[in-house]
């Protein structure tokens, strides 16, 4: 792990996500991208080019001005740091910043669940991982450990979770962590016995490895959703990550026969890392 992009917006939850990035890359001798995305009004790119632009230099100094001071923090002493501050219009733009930069990994900070409401859905935490196609470390609080030593990667061992799992499965072998994977069965549609989720496993992992090593990694969790399969297993295991796969165009859903719904993302108090299909 050589570059990690964390995106500013001045919050408590981006604050946690950069002592992670900050953490994690004292762990691994790695640069910290610090992203702040100065979000451009209508009104603005409507506008004259002269008034335009005098507008868009006068926010891009306050924002300059406020993002070295939320830079200033003793846990970033001795780290590798490159401030970015793009005038985009869309949070999704992150993952250009990040293929321009060949960064391993992005990190966001997230409120998590409130209440009844879903702070989660349709956040910019949301809309990265929606359109990232590096790593994304969902965090939503500050961080005790990144020794992510032991893993859970939940997966359902069909053919579009093979890159997915490859690219978990070479992250955490670069960070030295123990992967369990985990299938969850349910009670309706989807259930499938013991013998056929043995032999989708089995295909799985001989294409996606070349070979049977990680069978005695598999674990299959009988549970009524697949959010509280993932999150019983993980707790159970005393997990210090859940890391999943996501389609792009529903962010953390439908990647299961049945679904995920952000319901996971917004529930674990645990670290989510996601993978992108």
């Amino acid at each position: 792990m050589k570059k990690i992009i964390v995106p500013i917006d001045f919050s408590k939850q981006s604050e946690y996500a950069l002592e992670t990035a900050a953490r994690l890359a004292k762990k691994h001798n790695a640069e910290i991208l610090a992203l702040h995305m100065l979000e451009i009004s209508e009104t603005i790119l409507t506008k004259g080019s002269n008034e335009l632009q005098s507008e868009t230099l006068f926010f891009m100094k306050l924002a300059e001005k406020k993002f070295n001071e939320f830079m200033t923090k003793n846990y970033l002493t001795g780290i590798k740091i490159t401030p970015i501050i793009k005038h985009f219009k869309v949070f999704s733009e992150v993952n250009d910043v990040a293929k321009e930069h060949n960064a391993d990994l992005i990190i966001m900070g997230s409120h998590g669940a409130s209440g009844i409401k879903e702070a989660f859905v349709g956040s910019n935490t949301e809309k990265v991982v929606r359109h990232s196609d590096v790593p994304v470390l969902v965090i939503k609080k500050a961080p005790v450990s990144v020794d992510f030593d032991t893993v859970v990667f939940a997966c359902d061992f069909t053919e579009e979770a093979i890159k997915p799992y490859q690219k978990a499965a070479t992250l955490f072998k670069s960070l030295g962590s123990k992967i369990h994977l985990v299938y969850v069965n349910l009670p309706n549609e989807n259930f499938m016995s013991t013998t056929k989720m043995k032999s989708q496993v089995f295909n799985f992992l001989e294409k996606a490895d070349g070979h049977l090593d990680h069978l005695k990694q598999v674990n299959y969790v009988n549970d009524y959703t697949v959010e509280k399969g993932i999150l019983n297993f993980a707790n159970d295991s005393n997990a210090d990550l859940i890391a999943i796969a996501t389609h792009g165009r529903t962010g953390i859903s439908h990647f299961f026969t049945g679904s995920i719904s952000e319901d996971l993302a917004n529930h674990a108090q645990k670290p989510v890392m996601t993978f992108k299909i």
